[in-house]
């Protein structure tokens, strides 16, 4: 079993357990966090759907993203991944939403480098976002990008039941944490 497919098993089970719903909102992935979700029998039950947000546009018409800010800033951003989450929070009526964006190459967009990538979380305590400097060819970059959604995801279901507000996540503003990739 792959690493994403161990994670996300473990993730449901999580989720089930809690009584927690989970979407999500996602562009450079193209829609592999919601099918890793939805490989693990019984899924079901917590995954309530998708939105593959690839297109800009479709950020600010499906998700509701201000398009100021995709205008301003790209879709290459911090506030941008959290937008992302929290529309498909909204839309599709889950507990816990979270969104991918960032650029997976083989060339920098947005003025980032290949590898930049911005992992966002909505659920009821707030919102989270981390950024990632992931490297590797295309499939590599998006690979680590599940692994990383389904990670934050995890961390924010297992803090709903200890404590909201533990590991950047419950709080009403939105932290960009270092990443692994930049601690010291």
């Amino acid at each position: 079993m792959s690493p994403e497919a161990t994670a996300a098993s473990a993730l449901v089970r999580l989720l089930t357990e809690q009584g927690l719903t989970v979407a999500t909102a996602e562009s450079l992935t193209g829609g592999l966090v919601c099918a890793a979700l939805t490989d693990v029998p019984g899924s079901s039950t917590v995954v309530r759907g998708g939105v593959v947000s690839y297109a800009t546009d479709v950020k600010a018409s499906v998700l509701g993203v201000d398009a100021g800010l995709l205008a301003r800033a790209g879709a290459v951003d911090p506030d941008v991944a959290v937008a992302m989450a929290a529309g498909a929070r909204r839309v599709l009526g889950a507990d816990l939403a979270v969104s991918t964006t960032g650029v997976a190459g083989p060339d920098p967009a947005d003025g980032q480098p290949v590898g930049t990538v911005y992992v966002g979380v909505a659920g009821p305590g707030g919102t989270a976002v981390e950024r990632h400097a992931f490297s590797g060819d295309r499939s590599a970059v998006r690979r680590a990008t599940v692994g990383a959604a389904l990670d934050l995801l995890a961390r924010t279901a297992r803090n709903l039941r200890a404590d909201p507000g533990v590991e950047g996540y419950g709080g009403p503003t939105t932290e960009v944490p270092r990443s692994r990739e930049e601690a010291p």
